[in-house]
């Protein structure tokens, strides 16, 4: 296996990090736009080579591959550039991971009520094309999404005999402080991806079809378990939602995430001034993306590991029928600790929860162990071997009757 990893921010660095104690893969190459960068993730492990790439190229994704005799494609970059990435993976004849799929558009008329273009349309109206070519697009393959699409796949196979709603709930107590100790506003994740989750209508499964509702609606108190406790979480528009109602049966399914009054306040204000927008305006002749402007004035997630405390919890709450018959309510859930991460490979902790997964998934590609072609979620695969290797690289899973 040759794997061309795009992108050595935050979680392409953890990716690399990680990936440089297994050995399942021949080599990696690291691609950044910024070659210095590459170059820092690259110097992890012998087997890695560092080049520089123009992510909105498919023409330049395509060439990389070519040119190192490109395997699988880790697009590990924001998701405005995944149709490129994806793209050029296909053109070179590789298969192709990512861990957030295409961008939607809202409905032109009722965004809080219908679906307009929705995450990953683009990347499943070409799934024939995938799977005819006997080619793998792995898609969500993150954290969130991810490793709670595998949650939802095991539930299914393996406690629940009818579900009611598969409801992704996401939270966490990190704390980030300045030098002098004063805790400050500074998002664990890229704040470029998290205006484009928040600040879009959120999308819920209901009655075999999928609806639109209102940012940051239907509050509710989730707690969350290894001491993260009550977290208030609200409805976010994220991939599970239209991932896991394709393989997985359910009368409902939906994705709440615990933002925080205070992250909810900023976010609106942003959307207010209109500084969440990815239309370039001229200042001062200059033409800048308003949304890139914020990202760029907040610290580096990939940076603020020194700073962070808590831990983050992501996970899959599943209701319905048990095996039995029973009624049943089960948290699956996987927690990380920021002080272990960094200690361990010195990276924060929830770039390296979402970097785990897809290092996880790709071996066991290489083992054979998963196997498939077209456009595919996690649910498509046996969660079994997932979840047991997630153990075996020092990270376990849990379970919590509610």
């Amino acid at each position: 296996m040759r794997i061309l990893l795009v992108g050595a921010g935050g979680v392409g660095s953890a990716f690399a990090a990680i990936a440089a104690r297994r050995d399942f893969f021949e080599t990696i190459v690291v691609a950044d736009y910024s070659l210095e960068r590459a170059d820092k993730a690259a110097a992890a492990d012998g087997r890695y080579v560092a080049a520089q790439i123009d992510a909105s190229s498919e023409e330049a994704v395509a060439a990389l591959c070519r040119e190192h005799g490109i395997t699988h494609v880790m697009n590990a970059v924001d998701p405005v550039f995944n149709m490129p990435i994806f793209n050029g993976a296909y053109a070179a004849g590789a298969d192709y991971l990512d861990m957030a799929m295409s961008l939607s558009k809202p409905h032109p008329t009722a965004p809080y009520e219908k679906t307009g273009v929705k995450l990953g349309d683009e990347q499943f109206a070409v799934a024939g094309e995938w799977e005819n070519s006997g080619r793998l697009a792995l898609v969500g393959i993150g954290v969130e999404p991810g490793l709670s699409d595998v949650f939802a796949r095991y539930a299914a196979d393996h406690l629940f005999s009818e579900i009611d709603e598969l409801g992704t709930r996401d939270g966490a107590n990190l704390v980030v402080t300045d030098d002098d100790g004063n805790e400050i506003f500074a998002p664990s994740f890229s704040m470029w991806t998290t205006i484009e989750e928040c600040l879009n209508p959120p999308v819920i499964w209901q009655d075999g079809d999928w609806h639109t509702t209102p940012p940051f609606s239907e509050p509710e108190v989730f707690d969350f378990p290894e001491g993260i406790g009550p977290v208030e979480c609200v409805n976010v528009e994220h991939e599970e939602v239209l991932l896991m109602p394709r393989w997985v049966d359910c009368k409902r399914a939906t994705f709440k995430y615990g933002l925080g009054d205070e992250f909810i306040n900023i976010l609106k204000v942003l959307h207010t001034l209109g500084l969440d927008s990815t239309e370039k305006v001229r200042v001062k002749g200059v033409e800048v993306s308003p949304r890139d402007v914020v990202a760029a004035v907040l610290p580096d997630p990939a940076t603020v590991g020194p700073r962070m405390k808590g831990k983050t919890c992501a996970g899959l709450w599943v209701t319905g029928k048990g095996k039995d018959g029973a009624e049943r309510s089960t948290y699956l859930y996987h927690v990380v600790d920021n002080e272990w991460t960094m200690q361990e490979y010195g990276h924060q902790c929830v770039v390296w929860q979402t970097a785990i997964n897809p290092v996880v998934a790709l071996e066991l590609l290489a083992r054979g162990t998963w196997q498939g072609a077209g456009v595919l979620g996690p649910e498509a695969f046996d969660a079994v071997p997932f979840l047991d290797l997630l153990t075996e690289y020092g990270s376990p899973w849990g379970i919590k009757e509610l």
